[in-house]
């Protein structure tokens, strides 16, 4: 029997424990051949005219994930490692040499390397239409994915994958070289003393994590922390308070709290308990770095995927919010203008729900009061009469009622520290007779006129507006409402086809589309790299737990021969794995709730809604990897019995 066979045959065996393994790869690997297959797809391509902006952003992506998943291959392989140890250390004991050891060990790593290569090309060839049409649809394109297997994705994926196997194969080979017999034997016995543990390290994990919070929900442009420690190191300082915090809550905090459960007798001898708190106790220092991987991991993933799906989610209020109107343009020539009309009347599809032409004012202001400077700026002027009727139209319930030089400022994006205080501010319009000064009484945090067609917009009382026609070049603004604006692209088209720049062409559709087209690649590729995340997190604690299962067999086989039931055992591993399971999940959704909070702000957006599905789907998700890993805890330390 040559040692090429002895690894097929060990491969065989071991395949149920090897599976999570296998899987994460070959997973890994479909994700990583279906990035790289997106990148040179001809429906892509033509439907997004090789837009340079989705080939860069899946080449970066590539090699986020490339990275990724060679660091988490690595530290996979590292658990397997330590669980073979003491096989390796009997296969030397029994004569064998060195070399011919992790030659074995080699041939092993290497063929379940080739073997998840294969599968995954094969399974990501055969997926790729699917993934295509899926990220058609998030980009709200209609394009057909047609089957294609790219020969450069399959080249690429190939070379990557061969070399991530052979240096984790060669990290095989070197177990043999690296330790001594004894220490291999000794392998389960390591990090099994009672750690120790201190109230002041303790309390000071929750201030530091606590003062990690408080830095990241203060204003950035008000706090004086932030303007002290700067815009570029604050955020380091958050991250090292945050994950230190972490790292010393899972490895201090909760021993501190474990022991004080131990020393609550009532509990602590309750059934089996004792021996599910004592192994915990016992190993949670030793886990501290993975739980906190674990936790970091999954915050990094929370937030950035419930950052993408927010601004899917809200891309059209955000559109909303800059067109309030399906179209709008500046009546430039009164022949195009009815022409445009002509237009929208040809396409029966969309209704017309308001037209209005509305009159205003482009004027020259002061800003001066506003910016602490003498600055001037180009600004949009309406009557008060105007105002109220779009507002009307467009289902605002907000009606204004100015008098003399009263004013109000409409500004969408008004950030609170960012914005000038408006409100009782003075401002000079510079008119052909000399200046009108205006209060602004008031700020409305929306426009009822699309940003891209105006400038900033002022409203003014009647009175004022008809004065100032007199003194000002007076300009008419277009607007339409349509059904269904977000389905206007051919429309949009042949508008844009007839208007010269100059008119200031703004429709919904645009925006719309240029959005959910953004949103849509980022939440594609955040939720896959969510799911390679995820992947690695809950790989992560079941190889973690099944090394611990395999070093308690010999304690719950004495428990089933005194006469502890089956079901009490598997009762106690529950609770074990879901305080190790549960602490990072709790940790991570912590941490990516209060790195959502200010991002939220300073968007303007309620995220609530998509970052409370995206933590449901991805707490549905791992928990199924807490089940797995229950399950398989439960069949190694009661194998020998059932």
């Amino acid at each position: 029997m040559t040692l090429f066979s002895i690894a097929r045959k060990n491969i065989r065996k071991n395949f149920t424990n090897y599976f999570i393994y296998f899987a994460s790869m070959i997973f890994s690997i479909v994700i990583y051949f279906t990035f790289v297959s997106l990148k040179y797809d001809d429906t892509i391509q033509l439907a997004t005219e090789g837009s340079n902006k989705i080939s860069s952003v899946f080449s970066g992506a590539s090699v986020v994930l490339m990275i990724f998943v060679a660091i988490f291959i690595w530290y996979s392989n590292a658990f397997f490692t330590r669980k073979r140890k003491k096989e390796v250390g009997l296969y030397s004991l029994l004569g064998v040499r060195k070399k011919q050891i992790g030659r074995m060990l080699f041939y092993e790593n290497f063929i379940m390397g080739i073997i998840a290569l294969l599968i995954g090309i094969a399974l990501g060839s055969v997926l790729s239409k699917f993934f295509v049409a899926v990220l058609m649809k998030v980009m709200g394109y209609d394009a057909i994915a047609s089957f294609s297997v790219s020969s450069e994705a399959i080249i690429n994926t190939i070379t990557v994958f061969l070399i991530i196997t052979f240096i984790n194969s060669l990290q095989g080979y070197r177990l043999i070289y690296r330790f001594k017999l004894i220490e291999l034997f000794r392998a389960d016995q390591e990090s099994e003393k009672e750690p120790k543990t201190s109230w002041i390290t303790a309390i000071l994990s929750v201030t530091l994590i606590g003062f990690g919070y408080w830095l990241t929900l203060q204003n950035i442009f008000e706090s004086a922390i932030w303007r002290k420690v700067g815009i570029m190191a604050t955020p380091l300082l958050i991250l090292l308070t945050v994950i230190l915090g972490t790292y010393l809550l899972f490895g201090v905090f909760s021993v501190t709290l474990l022991k004080r459960l131990r020393n609550h007798k009532k509990s602590y001898w309750n059934g089996i308990n004792v021996i599910g708190i004592s192994q915990l106790l016992y190993r949670m220092k030793g886990n501290a770095r993975t739980l906190t991987i674990i936790a970091v991991l999954s915050a990094t993933t929370l937030t950035s995927v419930g950052t993408a799906y927010s601004l899917y989610y809200n891309n059209r209020s955000t559109v909303e919010k800059v067109n309030p109107n399906s179209m709008m343009f500046i009546a430039t020539d009164r022949h195009l203008t009815k022409q445009v009309e002509d237009l929208i009347s040809k396409h029966p599809d969309h209704e017309v729900l308001y037209h209005r032409t509305i009159p205003v004012i482009q004027m020259d202001v002061n800003t001066g009061e506003l910016d602490d400077g003498s600055n001037e700026r180009t600004y949009t002027v309406m009557s008060n009469r105007e105002f109220n009727q779009l507002s009307q139209l467009q289902g605002k319930d907000d009606v204004i009622s100015l008098q003399a030089q009263e004013a109000i400022l409409l500004d969408p994006f008004y950030l609170e520290g960012i914005s000038p205080q408006y409100v009782g501010k003075r401002l000079p319009l510079k008119a052909k007779g000399g200046e009108e000064t205006i209060t602004i009484k008031d700020r409305k945090d929306y426009n009822v006129l699309n940003l891209q067609t105006v400038f900033s917009t002022i409203v003014v009382s009647d009175e004022l507006f008809v004065r100032l026609q007199q003194e000002a070049n007076q300009e008419s603004l277009v607007a339409y409402a349509i059904s269904q604006e977000d389905q206007a692209k051919q429309l949009t088209k042949e508008i844009q086809a007839i208007l010269p720049e100059k008119a200031r062409f703004a429709s919904f559709y645009q925006d719309y589309a240029q959005g959910l087209e953004t949103s849509g690649l980022l939440i594609f590729m955040g939720g896959f790299l969510g799911l390679v995340f995820l992947a690695a997190t809950g790989s992560i604690i079941y190889f973690k737990q099944l090394t611990e299962a395999h070093a308690d067999k010999g304690r719950y086989e004495i428990l089933y021969k005194i006469g502890v039931r089956k079901k009490e055992i598997k009762k106690t591993i529950a609770k074990q794995v879901l305080f190790i399971f549960a602490l990072p999940l709790l940790a991570g959704i912590a941490h990516s709730a209060v790195a959502l909070t200010p991002l939220s702000r300073m968007l303007q957006m309620n995220l609530v809604v998509p970052v409370v599905i995206c933590m449901a789907i991805y707490t549905c998700m791992y928990a199924a990897y807490y089940f797995l890993t229950v399950h398989a805890y439960y069949k190694i330390v009661t194998k020998t019995k059932s």
